[in-house]
């Protein structure tokens, strides 16, 4: 039994077109084998020029020498305690106390004598006025004080050539009352001279007091009071 073709499984029909596509295959590679065209690769050196101006300047550092450590501190040297033999010689202390049965001898301390002014202010015993001696201590002070006072205006006279000038004012006045109470070394100091006179001869008629006493030996005292002179 024979086997029936395809007509449509012939490949004889299409044989005149693969030919055709064939040649126009074959002749499309020779054309383009013939314009193809090799060139020679030329490298011009002088036209690669570095360019130096793309240098990039590189700092110089110095390199900073650091100064060595210090050398450790030497070792301290050892020292051995030998032992001292030599015996030492304890001193015995003798009390310096007395005994009850031995008798002390009293040394007997002179004072010196006190030559040198105590101010009124601080002085032990303050000078007595007269008239001040029934007085209690503690109030001594107060009435040489009054006394003054009372013996001041009872003598005062206002200088008639201060008058006249219209000259008034404060005399300070210093005086030194001494070891046996008398009056002395008087001093004043104000706005005019008959005023000063005035003041000393009115000081100068001072009476004698007793004398002042620290540790109850006389000592000189000196003493300062102003006087006023004001006109009416």
């Amino acid at each position: 039994m024979q086997r029936k073709k395809n007509p449509q499984a012939d490949l004889r029909k299409y044989s005149s077109l693969m030919f055709a596509l064939g040649l126009c295959l074959v002749l499309f590679i020779s054309w383009q084998a013939i314009e193809f065209k090799s060139y020679e690769r030329r490298y011009d050196l002088e036209s690669l020029n570095v360019d130096n101006d793309d240098d990039e300047e590189i700092p110089i550092t110095e390199q900073i020498k650091t100064p060595p450590p210090p050398p450790p501190p030497p070792a301290p040297e050892i020292i051995e305690v030998v032992e001292d033999e030599e015996e030492i010689e304890e001193t015995i202390i003798e009390s310096t106390e007395t005994d009850q049965e031995e008798v002390v001898e009293e040394v007997e301390v002179l004072e010196e004598e006190m030559d040198m002014d105590i101010p009124f202010a601080i002085i032990e015993d303050v000078p007595l006025f007269p008239g001040c001696e029934r007085v209690p201590k503690s109030q001594r002070r107060q009435c040489f004080q009054d006394k003054i006072q009372k013996h001041i205006n009872k003598n005062f006279r206002y200088p008639e050539i201060a008058q006249e000038m219209g000259i008034q004012g404060r005399v300070f006045v210093q005086f030194m009352i001494g070891k046996d109470g008398s009056i002395s070394g008087i001093r004043t100091r104000g706005p005019d001279k008959n005023l000063e006179k005035e003041a000393n001869r009115i000081i100068s008629k001072l009476p004698k007091m007793t004398p002042g006493k620290q540790r109850g030996r006389p000592v000189r005292v000196p003493f300062s009071i102003p006087i006023t002179f004001r006109l009416q």
